[in-house]
């Protein structure tokens, strides 16, 4: 692709076109969004429907069919991978690869980890057979205990039952990676909170370490919420540049703000995160321009809703002389939010992929909970998905 090709592209690409951010949506589709959204938005009416979800849940009443047209269905692909297919096709349409989310949180121990090993094996396996499907994805928290991770960070180290346990999982996370390493796919590690993540990122650079020779397989998270996160950013890719190895980054904000500041305030310890706002978007710009800088060392995808960063990451990419397509650059989002910069990204020639979150109705329901009100709780987030809605539903009125 040329550089003036670039440059039309780049002048023609808008997060406010609507009509391409909603092409796939049939109008019931579109009116259904619009009201979750609407109903999104008001944050007693989240609160008051987890409630009562929470509570049809626990006493068995039959909601499953309600929750599953409403909101799993407008964030989820499905309880299973076949069910998820038509999600793939879908979006696959419009040049939009799918990251399949096996997001149900079980029970911690060893039945529940081999489960959750299976099924991110299933994962891994279908991204080999399928080119809509440019990533797999997991949590180690899916395949270890959360307790242990946290003791691995601590001076205390682990008693002999629990590094059993502890190599047990490890045994897990190699299988995992050996796998995408055989399969050649691209296999995103979450990032999860604080007190456990030193220890996922030892694992992570040590997988890197065993499968990012010839390119980047395993990818590590990086929040830029946190203080600390940017020059752990520049270190990984001097270390990765050292032992001569392809580092897989994914640029995220971060995801656990509530509890990482009310445990920091529990426990009496200041905070690991940024105090303000502009200073995770300053990092996560920062951290962006690192990536770009050391492009041929480094493979990364920024998983952002927010539209100034994309932007900015398409002008210095033009800016560059780097084409839209660049294999090494990719942009994700959440299944039903922010098409419009899904969409329009991927009008334009950029590689974009959407999380798809999967499992049973019930187990999946910690995620959604979570989602709703984390939509509510970022200022204007859930605002501008609706206003984005309306603005499409009243395009439409006026054909």
């Amino acid at each position: 692709m040329t550089q003036q090709t670039s440059s039309k592209n780049l002048k023609k690409l808008s997060f406010e076109d609507t009509q391409i951010a909603f092409a796939s949506k049939s109008d019931f589709q579109l009116r259904k969004s619009y009201w979750i959204f609407a109903i999104m938005n008001q944050n007693w009416l989240v609160k008051l429907g987890t409630f009562f979800i929470k509570l049809f849940l626990f006493l068995h009443l039959p909601v499953k069919k309600i929750i599953k047209t409403t909101l799993f269905g407008q964030f989820c692909g499905g309880e299973s991978i076949q069910e998820c297919q038509t999600t793939i096709q879908e979006l696959d349409k419009a040049h939009i690869g799918t990251i399949l989310d096996y997001s149900v949180e079980g029970e911690e121990n060893d039945k529940s980890f081999q489960l959750t090993k299976n099924e991110i094996l299933k994962t891994i396996i279908q991204s080999h057979e399928s080119s809509a499907i440019p990533y797999a994805v997991f949590k180690m928290t899916g395949i270890f205990n959360s307790e242990l991770l946290e003791k691995y960070q601590t001076e205390k180290g682990l008693s002999e039952e629990e590094e059993i346990d502890f190599l047990k999982s490890k045994d897990y996370l190699i299988e995992i990676c050996q796998e995408a390493y055989n399969q050649e796919v691209r296999l995103f590690i979450d990032a999860e909170e604080s007190w456990i993540q030193n220890t996922i990122d030892e694992l992570c650079y040590e997988m890197m370490q065993r499968f990012n020779h010839k390119t980047a397989i395993i990818f590590n998270t990086f929040q830029m919420y946190r203080v600390d996160m940017l020059e752990n950013l520049h270190h990984a890719i001097q270390v990765a540049q050292d032992q001569s190895y392809f580092l897989g980054v994914k640029l995220v904000r971060g995801a656990y703000l509530e509890k990482e500041r009310l445990r920091a305030h529990e426990d009496e310890y200041s905070e690991p995160l940024h105090k303000e706002k502009e200073a995770t978007d300053r990092d996560f710009n920062l951290g962006i321009q690192a990536c770009l800088d050391h492009l041929e060392q480094v493979h990364f995808c920024v998983g952002t809703h927010n539209e100034q960063s994309c932007r900015l990451l398409c002008q210095w990419m033009e800016e560059k002389g780097i084409s839209q397509n660049h294999p090494h650059i990719y942009f994700a989002q959440l299944l039903g939010m922010s098409d419009n910069i899904s969409y329009n990204l991927a009008s334009s020639g950029y590689n974009v992929a959407k999380y798809v979150p999967y499992g049973p109705v019930s187990a999946v329901m910690p995620y959604l909970f979570r989602r709703a009100e984390e939509n509510s709780s970022i200022a204007g987030q859930t605002s501008r998905e609706f206003a984005l809605l309306q603005k499409e539903v009243s395009r439409r009125k006026n054909l």
